[in-house]
């Protein structure tokens, strides 16, 4: 049974016609994306730097501006976190109590939710992305938008990069390596495996079934010599090289 039509081949469709019935969401999104550029903000990965035995109503002055010295000096945290953060310091010891307790919480909430827009606005962004972040900004509260930032997006977004690697299987031109590389990414699992796939793995694995194309070009007889000279010329060249040779060269050098 040839890979076009093995039964990986099927479950590549299923995932696109799953994928075809879900809803129009707040954002139109391309079929998979080949850039890292909806990454998660900084404010991301933040865990509370407020770390310490000590009930912030028992803390010393010290111990307070200490505690906020560690959220200000934390490379994650946000605009809003920052500015309060900077305001609790220049006060009162209550007004730093206050911070620790509340403020942070909230600040950081709205820097959260600035970075969940980010998202939103970003065009790669794909649907199980959209869906997810719409969820936790209409939940509203700070816990549910810092949990998309450090759990769901990833999930969403692993989600968003399977469909997009099932695409990639259900597209007839996609050659050995590439199914290959994509069944591989989709055994795995991981939203690493699949993120990587999709930022490097399959340029990759392109590359290989476009210079397997290209060393046929140089077998077949029939090839004459401009056509044969330029894929001399391409053959161990960079992947953008050989795509571009095979969707245009071989024909503006025939032509």
């Amino acid at each position: 049974m040839s890979p076009m039509n093995s039964p990986r081949r099927h479950r590549a469709a299923l995932l696109v016609t799953a994928t075809a019935l879900t809803p129009a969401l707040l954002l139109t999104t391309p079929a998979f994306a080949t850039n890292t550029a909806a990454t998660v903000p900084a404010t991301s990965t933040t865990a509370s730097v407020v770390t310490t035995d000590t009930p912030v109503d028992e803390m010393s002055d010290e111990e307070l501006r200490i505690a906020i010295a560690r959220i200000l000096a934390d490379d994650d945290s946000g605009t809003r976190v920052l500015r309060e953060a900077s305001a609790a310091l220049d006060g009162t010891a209550q007004d730093m109590r206050t911070f620790l307790k509340t403020g942070y919480r909230l600040a950081q909430a709205e820097d959260d939710a600035v970075a969940i827009g980010r998202i939103l606005a970003d065009k790669s962004s794909g649907k199980g992305v959209v869906r997810e972040a719409n969820k936790a900004l209409d939940a509203g509260t700070p816990e549910a938008l810092r949990a998309f930032l450090e759990t769901g997006y990833r999930l969403a977004r692993a989600e968003d990069d399977a469909v997009a690697i099932g695409r990639i299987l259900a597209d007839k031109s996609s050659g050995k390596g590439v199914v290959r590389e994509a069944n591989k990414a989709l055994d795995a699992g991981t939203p690493e495996a699949l993120r990587a796939f999709l930022e490097t793995g399959y340029r990759l694995a392109r590359a290989e079934d476009d210079r397997v194309a290209v060393a046929r070009i140089l077998a077949d007889p029939k090839t004459s010599a401009a056509v044969r000279a330029a894929a001399e010329k391409v053959i161990d060249g960079t992947p953008e090289q050989l795509r571009y040779f095979l969707e245009f060269g071989q024909y503006e050098v025939a032509g």
